[in-house]
């Protein structure tokens, strides 16, 4: 390790890009340190002409941030948020005499480190240092052998982001144009070309039904068994594998499809059989334990096991990283350093016995495609591994449960093979062949330590074994009960997150680093929704799916975004000429390009065509067809439309239900009667967030006023006089004697209450705010707010706590406030923007949220503008984001 400090007293900077991590190395460091993050990326494209120098707004590369005419010489800029750090970075850079660089060891922490040097134009030397883990030893161990920036690297992530810029960029523009969608993205496109897929098979699959028997058998000894119809008269019963999945019918004729009148008839046949043992098959298995995580492997199980998704699984990996408990979290290698399979080994020896102990180390290979094998498998950081329960009470709950999870995967990798016997018995009697398999553990190896899919390893391995009697061939069995089943085949599933990540790697496609913010942005741009834990694609991603596949085949093509991984990897050894890589994509060479093809195709795309989809004929034979318009989709049938409700997926849109929905809309154009006070027309209409009343409005400029229905208010239950009820809300009731106050009643977005004042109180079950008296109101006044209710509510517990911020020395916190999710360090606080799930949001984004929202200033009052002598609506004021004044092209190397 060098020098604690110079002769001259200064300090070594290092620096990292997040203050946890930060932290973490300062307690391993002397104080002839100091520890700086970079909170992430200090120089980015700007994301517009408004970033760029005024002297260069005009070119017409400018929107793009990246020169295409001169080697597509990107220009990086300083975001606003960053210059405050920026400037604390050059400041501790004054009194240093060297400047470790200890971002990550991958292409994103390569160039954060070249940005870095770049940036600061530091005038001492300067050390690349990279580490797995962030423990004293592999500290040290960086200290002692450090290295240059890896140029290639850095050449490789600077290529990837001019393509997702340029493709971005380029497409979402494209998209806009045409009013096709939100944005488009290299590998986000293909995401969601995948699950669109998955939804077509399911819109084009057809059920198909069969029947079996269920018999309940005895033996000699009164002991039970179950076994299933597998047979008749030498003949397969049919099973879900024999039925083609789109037309639902049997794929050969050597099965017996079973109704169920031949089902009954078959049971009542058999019921006088005797039956009896004639096989009994015994298949010796051996299970090997799965390899230790990759970043791909331990978000499937972690969603899986834990139900978490990707970002929230990446967030706590990131936390237990930073703070030394783990090794680097974006890997594709199953490998182990040999002082971690010791320990494992060891642990295994301590924890189970020598019995599960194998003679010799295992190793595995790793069987990802375009595997880059940087770093180790993730694992426990350190030797010895710490135990999960010495840190139970020192993480928070999430970071505890994936350690654990990770802690038992690296120690069951090292363990025996699981062995134990498959026994398959046969029944045969009247005809018929029934069967039933059971399983044995004979030897449970490191199922003892971890089972795959399972919280609980001790509760599965009792669930794995199936005892069955001790039975021989030609044993006579008495038949119990015979039940006959009705069987359906069931549509492809959904992709799960963990599946579609698992499609993702198999193919090929991105790096599993980048797999939890293409699912958040895939969310977030309204192409996918969750239903539970499944993807379901929306109208729109249908129609962007179909525009890329019609006219932009290339890029959505599975291989072009999988290849694209290798050329990446070329460019980082040298082997391959970036410039070139870009020519070729942009500007074409043997085929046209982006830019090309997006010059050809903005005259020839048929929006409407695109974004059309037939349902079936309607009655009069004209076609009924979902389209996807500027507010969303709806029904098509000629001259009538309808609004889809919110929620219905396109794989439950069925003809039948399309009708129902365009006679309802058409229903809506009559209205249910006159208003007697206005004369005005009421009608009930159907909306995307569900079933309203509205009040015709007098003329073009005004506003109809609309009320939503009460809950469990049925539309067909609608009267006139019951609209005007609905549409007279907010009731005047009277005066609260306690306060002097009006209380009124409303009908809120979060259900029915009442209001007197600054005091509120929501109506329980029962009382309807159409009927609701003055007294009865008082009465409600008069009881204690319910915890959580409306006012002032008690102080709730934060989503998520952060480190302490470098600015107010006090946690940052993500709590959920009445106009949606927010962030504060205690001082300040940040909106987190519209569309980012509470537990996606990452440290680096908080800080970044609050030096942003610090850096705008005290928030503006709305002003109100007058014309004309009358009030007119508060227009908010713009406020223009700083445009950075220094800004640098890429220094070529």
């Amino acid at each position: 390790m060098p020098p604690a400090k110079s002769a001259s007293g200064r300090h070594s900077l290092v620096i990292v890009e997040s203050p946890a991590k930060a932290r973490t190395i300062g307690k391993y460091l002397g104080s002839g340190f100091v520890v700086e993050a970079s909170i992430g990326h200090v120089r980015d494209l700007p994301t517009g002409r408004k970033d760029m120098p005024e002297e260069l707004r005009k070119e017409d590369w400018a929107r793009l941030g990246v020169n295409v005419r001169e080697r597509f010489q990107p220009y990086y800029i300083v975001p606003a948020e960053k210059k405050k750090q920026v400037a604390k970075l050059r400041q501790a850079l004054k009194d240093a005499d060297r400047l470790y660089l200890a971002t990550d060891e991958d292409r994103e922490g390569e160039a954060i480190s070249w940005h870095l040097q770049e940036l600061l134009k530091p005038r001492v030397p300067v050390h690349r240092l990279v580490f797995h883990e962030i423990t004293k030893s592999a500290i040290q161990q960086a200290l002692e052998n450090p290295r240059e920036i890896d140029e290639g690297l850095v050449k490789a992530q600077e290529t990837r982001r001019i393509l997702d810029r340029l493709y971005g960029f380029e497409m979402s523009e494209f998209l806009w144009k045409k009013s096709l969608g939100r944005s488009a993205g290299r590998v986000q496109s293909v995401a969601v070309r995948l699950i669109v897929d998955r939804e077509r098979e399911r819109m084009a699959f057809v059920a198909a039904a069969w029947w079996d028997l269920l018999g309940q058998f005895q033996t000699g000894a009164r002991e039970n068994l179950s076994a299933g119809l597998v047979a008749v008269d030498g003949q397969p019963v049919a099973e879900g594998k024999d039925f083609d999945s789109t037309t639902g019918r049997l794929k050969g004729d050597r099965v017996l499809l079973l109704d169920e009148a031949g089902a009954a008839a078959l049971a009542a046949r058999l019921r006088s059989a005797e039956f009896r043992v004639t096989a009994i098959e015994v298949k010796p298995y051996t299970r090997q334990p799965a390899a230790p995580f990759t970043t791909s492997t331990l978000q499937q199980e972690a969603n899986r096991k834990l139900g978490f998704t990707a970002r929230r699984t990446m967030n706590a990996a990131q936390s237990l990283y930073e703070n030394g408990h783990i090794t680097y979290l974006r890997t594709d290698s199953t490998s182990l350093a040999s002082e971690a399979v010791t320990a494992a080994r060891n642990l295994v020896r301590d924890e189970y016995g020598a019995d599960f102990l194998p003679d010799a180390p295992r190793t595995y290979a790793s069987k990802v495609k375009n595997a880059q094998e940087a770093h180790e498998a993730i694992r426990p950081a350190g030797t010895p591994f710490e135990l999960p329960r010495e840190l139970r009470s020192s993480l928070r709950d999430d970071e505890f449960r994936l350690f654990e999870l990770i802690w038992k995967r690296t120690i069951a990798s090292q363990m025996t093979n699981a062995r134990g016997r498959n026994i398959i018995v046969s029944i045969e009697g009247g005809g018929a062949t029934f069967r039933v398999s059971g399983k044995t553990i004979d030897f449970p190896g490191y199922l003892r330590a971890y089972v795959e899919g399972s919280d609980d390893p001790d509760s599965e391995l009792a669930d794995q074994e199936v005892i069955l009697p001790d039975l021989r061939e030609g044993q006579p069995l008495s038949l119990q009960q015979l039940e006959t089943k009705s069987h359906s085949t069931q549509s492809p599933a959904r992709y799960s997150e963990a599946a579609l990540t698992r499609e993702l790697e198999k193919r090929g496609i991105g790096r599993p680093s980048t797999y939890a913010s293409i699912i958040d942005t895939i969310q977030a741009r309204d192409y996918v929704s969750k239903r539970g834990s499944a993807l379901v694609p929306s109208w729109t991603a249908f129609s962007v799916t179909r525009l890329m596949e019609e006219h932009f085949s290339s890029l959505v093509d599975y291989e072009f975004t999988a290849q694209m991984e290798d050329s990446m990897d070329a460019i980082s050894r040298d082997e391959a000429s970036n410039v070139e890589y870009l020519q070729n994509f942009y500007f074409g060479n043997h085929a046209p390009g982006l830019r090309a093809l997006l010059d050809d195709k903005i005259a020839t795309v048929d929006a409407r065509a695109i974004c059309t989809f037939p349902v079936g004929p309607g009655p009069d034979g004209e076609p009924v067809n979902v389209r996807v318009g500027k507010f969303g989709p709806y029904l098509e049938h000629g001259a009538r439309k309808a609004t889809l409700p919110e929620g219905l997926a396109p794989d439950e849109l069925k003809l039948d239900q399309a009708l129902i929905l365009l006679e309802q809309s058409q229903a809506s154009e009559e209205p249910l009667g006159l208003c007697p006070a206005t004369g005005r027309a009421v009608y009930i209409k159907a909306g995307r967030f569900g079933p309203y009343v509205q009040l015709a409005a007098e003329n073009e400029d005004e506003k109809p006023k609309n009320s939503s229905l009460l809950p469990n208010m049925r539309p067909e239950d609608v009267t006139l006089e019951v609209a005007l009820q609905l549409l007279s809300l907010p009731r005047e009731l009277g005066p609260d004697p306690a306060s002097g106050e009006t209380i009124n009643a409303f009908n809120g977005k979060f259900g029915p209450y009442i209001k007197a004042g600054a005091e509120t109180r929501s109506l329980p079950p029962g009382l309807s705010v159409l009927e609701i008296t003055t007294e009865q109101a008082v009465e409600l006044l008069k009881q204690p707010k319910a915890r959580g209710g409306r006012g002032r509510a008690a102080p709730r517990e934060p989503l998520q706590t952060f480190a302490n911020s470098p600015v107010t020395g006090q946690p940052v916190r993500l709590l959920d406030g009445r106009y949606g999710h927010y962030v504060t360090d205690g001082v300040t606080n940040a909106t987190v923007p519209r569309g980012t799930s509470p537990e996606s949001l990452t440290a680096e984004q908080a800080f970044a949220l609050l030096a942003e929202r610090a850096a705008a200033g005290p928030s503006k009052k709305k002003a109100r503008s007058t014309r004309g002598g009358q009030s007119g609506a508060a227009k908010k004021p713009v406020i223009k984001k700083a445009v950075t004044k220094k800004a640098t092209p890429r220094k070529k190397s």
